[in-house]
């Protein structure tokens, strides 16, 4: 058990985070954890923390003080995410098509592992967003949707030309938002980080993450944050005993450290590759080198909890490390040979 943050955002208006293609008429569902991390570090250098936060984090040999999982989403009480490979879909069924889902409650995925028949009369998926909902909740209970934004730009130096672009961002519905676990290594990072971190979720909430924010998107209401211990704030199943060994189920994007001894030819993962521009002072706009890394809901099988690293994808002859972070949050459970 590490000490921890469940930390709620509540969006005061669209968000928009960008998708692998980079195309504007689309957008990204998760605020991936590597994103995550940048965002931070950018309100830690804000906050006059930055070389102490990298020394702690991304540049530290004995791994990070502090990880971040990837941002999911939730409604109300209902805290959603993307579940873990080998175990979704379940059997399928004449009434909810599993295939067609992509956010799945946390309660039901605990359900699962009870070995418990399903009662689908409880729940239904949304289609625009792509998530399971309690079915008390009625048709369209989704936490969000995605919308098309258009907007106009007056070209003063020549006489009053309007030029017309549009946007794809998510709209979030009332009491919905965005939700993500920080891990501390342990309760002396804990002390060190937990106020910096904080308030960096303070600035951001403020000054707006993600895309469009000169424009007021990616704002939040004062982020809701409940302290305790991981995975226990999120995850609370009951111990199966028939397991022999336990896997581990990312929240988080990761990127294998040296000293992560993951079986490979077991678990169940995929991958996605990583890029975008760089965000510095020293140099704005710039490539990043792309980077394959094991996405969230991948689960690896290890004898121990992976913890991941970060990796220096700055383009040849920058001025300064660019750090992608894939430090591991992640969840154990049980794991079966015949899963």
């Amino acid at each position: 058990m590490s000490p921890g943050f469940l930390v709620k955002l509540k969006p005061d208006g669209p968000w928009r985070i960008g998708p692998d293609t980079g195309d504007p008429h689309r957008t990204g569902q998760i605020l991936h954890s590597d994103a995550v991390y940048s965002a931070i570090t950018q309100a830690m250098a804000r906050l006059g923390e930055l070389d102490a936060w990298v020394a702690a984090t991304a540049a530290n040999p004995g791994g990070a003080e502090v990880c971040f999982s990837s941002c999911y989403p939730f409604h109300r009480d209902t805290l959603l995410v993307v579940p873990p490979r080998g175990v979704w879909p379940p059997p399928p069924s004449a009434k909810l098509r599993y295939q067609s889902v992509r956010f799945v409650p946390l309660s039901f995925i605990e359900g699962l592992f009870s070995d418990q028949p399903v009662d689908e009369d409880r729940w239904l998926i949304d289609g625009p967003s792509e998530c399971l909902s309690p079915s008390g909740k009625g048709p369209g209970a989704g936490p969000f949707r995605v919308a098309v934004r258009s907007h106009a730009a007056i070209d003063r130096v020549t006489a009053g030309q309007v030029h017309t672009h549009s946007t794809a961002c998510l709209e979030f519905a009332e009491g919905a938002g965005l939700w993500l676990a920080v891990e501390f290594q342990n309760e002396e990072a804990h002390q060190r980080w937990g106020g910096p971190v904080r308030a960096a979720l303070r600035l951001l909430a403020d000054s707006g993450i993600g895309g469009r924010r000169s424009l007021g998107w990616g704002r939040a209401q004062m982020p809701e944050i409940t302290e305790g211990t991981l995975p226990g704030l999120i995850w609370s199943p009951k111990e199966d005993t028939t397991a022999s060994e336990h896997a581990w189920w990312l929240l988080s994007l990761f990127t294998p450290a040296e000293t992560d001894q993951v079986d490979w030819r077991r678990g169940s993962y995929t991958t996605l590759t990583r890029s975008g521009r760089i965000e510095s002072d020293a140099n704005w706009g710039g490539l990043k080198t792309p980077l394959p890394m094991i996405a969230e809901g991948s689960v690896v099988v290890a004898p121990s909890e992976p913890r991941g690293s970060a990796r220096d994808i700055a383009p040849p002859g920058f001025p300064h490390p660019v750090y992608r972070s894939g430090f591991a949050v992640s969840i154990p459970i049980p794991w079966r040979a015949s899963a």
